[in-house]
């Protein structure tokens, strides 16, 4: 589950990255790089981004264990 949440994670803060362009130049990476916004590219880019995020919900929810050292 370990390198699941770490790509979720990544995917997810990539996906921020681009709304940030949009919000902040009008210019969306995905759309750019998949052939506009309708293209099939761009929507499993976008369907993916999604998914990750909603995984990462569950991030919130989990017990950590905390890591004592003892030196």
């Amino acid at each position: 589950m370990y390198m699941l949440d770490r790509i979720a994670l990544i995917v997810t803060i990539i996906g921020a990255l681009n709304w940030g362009s949009i919000g902040l130049f009008s210019f969306d990476l995905v759309a750019w790089l998949g052939g506009g916004q309708a293209a099939t590219i761009s929507r499993i880019i976008y369907t993916v981004v999604g998914l990750c995020g909603i995984w990462c919900i569950s991030l919130l929810f989990r017990e950590r264990n905390e890591v004592i050292s003892r030196d």
